[in-house]
């Protein structure tokens, strides 16, 4: 198949859908409209992330605040594990916030809820977003999340771990993963005490591998679809990876899996390759203390399909329950539209998904920051649709997975033993 024609029509029919409906219109939006509000209203935003996410947030609500006079936008936030705890009680207690940043393994567990607004019934400007990537925060035909920005797994590399090394970077376009492992022995067995490739096996991971041997994870009506030789398969290429020396030791493995960033092996210069997303590039960078590069996945070359895809950093959501819906749409479309709020969070949530914004915030960027938006772009013509949003309960996914795949770095299970188990307890969690 040529993926490059395919994704060129993708995108003439997404444009030409959007040429039709640039805006989501309202029809009908209910007894919670706030429609001819009068006087001043206060909503309620509820987001995650550290520091640097809380102060830009906050100065864009300020600055929001004061166009808006007659809307005050309130901030909450946390860390991602009390977020989650936190929305979940909120949600129950019909005390959610307004606007809700949205994390896409949790985006049909509250849609399915009733708990998120269709934003459909909202008159938001989506015209600058690929019309693939809007249909993202889809469920059930419901535009529940808006979003914010786009990133794309690949493989981060470490030129001077590889220039030590004495191995030359590799031709991205055309490596396979025989190539990666191989490529990665070499540096392992350099001398340099670095090791070659990272041992990656998030939900994440699988999705690609899957899409790369033809198969899926999910379905389009969120029921477990992967073939149990997809799993064996994807298996038996991690232990390859760690027994040719390629990639470092189960004990490691694991250990690395729940560094921190800047503990990571490919940060301290210890490692030439590892899977990451595009918008990590600045922060593994200057952890390392020198720019680091972005490679296309291992593999893509000699797919069924291309997993490669444009997965959605997070979502803007609007509780059903909100009372200030005009309110909610008019923060909303500045959020997503306003090159004053683009100016202040940059990348903070992603490389824009508004690409009119992206391209103008660019010259603003420093070179980490480009180089992820310019990797971005040079992959447009080979990523393939987003896979189906995660059903209600995969946010399960991660765990299990982990569990299984350490079970078989420890020789505990094999990859056949242990393929139809996954299977059976991933789909068991899913909530029907």
């Amino acid at each position: 198949m040529n993926y490059k024609t395919t994704r060129r029509n993708l995108l003439r029919m997404s444009a030409a859908v959007a040429a039709s409906a640039l805006v989501l219109t309202g029809c009908g939006t209910g007894s919670n409209s706030g429609a001819g509000e009068s006087g001043p209203v206060t909503i309620r935003f509820s987001w995650w992330g550290g520091d640097a996410r809380q102060k830009a947030t906050q100065k864009v609500i300020d600055s929001f605040n004061a166009e808006n006079p007659n809307i005050k936008v309130v901030g909450e936030y946390g860390d991602w594990n009390g977020y989650w705890d936190k929305l979940a009680t909120q949600v129950a207690a019909n005390d959610a916030p307004d606007i809700i940043q949205m994390d896409e393994k949790y985006v049909r567990e509250y849609g399915d809820r009733g708990a998120l607004l269709d934003l459909k019934k909202l008159s938001l400007d989506t015209s600058g977003i690929d019309g693939d990537t809007l249909k993202s925060g889809e469920v059930d035909g419901e535009l529940v999340g808006l979003v914010t920005g786009v990133a794309s797994y690949c493989i981060l590399a470490n030129p001077a771990v590889l220039e030590k090394a004495g191995v030359p970077m590799p031709d991205d376009t055309k490596w396979s993963w025989d190539d990666y492992r191989d490529i990665g022995k070499k540096v392992s067995e350099s001398g340099t005490g670095a090791t070659g490739v990272g041992i990656n096996y998030s939900d994440q991971d699988l999705y690609i591998w899957a899409r790369q041997n033809g198969d899926r994870l999910y379905d389009d009506e969120g029921k477990v679809v992967i073939k149990p030789e997809t799993l064996v398969s994807f298996w038996k290429n991690i232990q390859e990876l760690t027994a040719s020396g390629a990639g470092p030791k189960p004990s490691s493995v694991i250990e690395n899996a729940s560094a921190s960033l800047n503990q990571t092996p490919i940060a301290k210069n210890e490692m030439a390759f590892s899977g990451g997303f595009n918008t990590q590039l600045t922060a593994y960078s200057a952890a390392s203390g020198q720019e680091l590069k972005l490679l296309r996945l291992p593999g893509e070359a000699q797919a069924k399909e291309p997993g490669a895809y444009y997965k959605a950093s997070m979502f803007w959501s609007v509780s059903s329950r909100t009372k200030h819906q005009k309110a909610a749409e008019t923060f909303l479309n500045y959020l997503t539209n306003s090159q004053a709020a683009a100016d202040v969070m940059l990348t903070e949530r992603g490389v824009p998904a508004n690409t009119e914004i992206r391209e103008a915030i660019t010259p603003k960027l420093g070179a980490t920051d480009k180089a992820a938006i310019e990797f971005t772009d040079s992959i447009a013509d080979d990523v393939r649709p987003a896979p189906p949003i995660t059903p209600a309960g995969g946010s399960a996914a991660l765990e299990i997975l982990s569990r299984y795949t350490s079970d078989i770095l420890f020789d505990r299970t094999t990859p056949e033993k242990a393929a139809q188990p996954f299977i059976d307890e991933l789909s068991s969690s899913l909530r029907k």
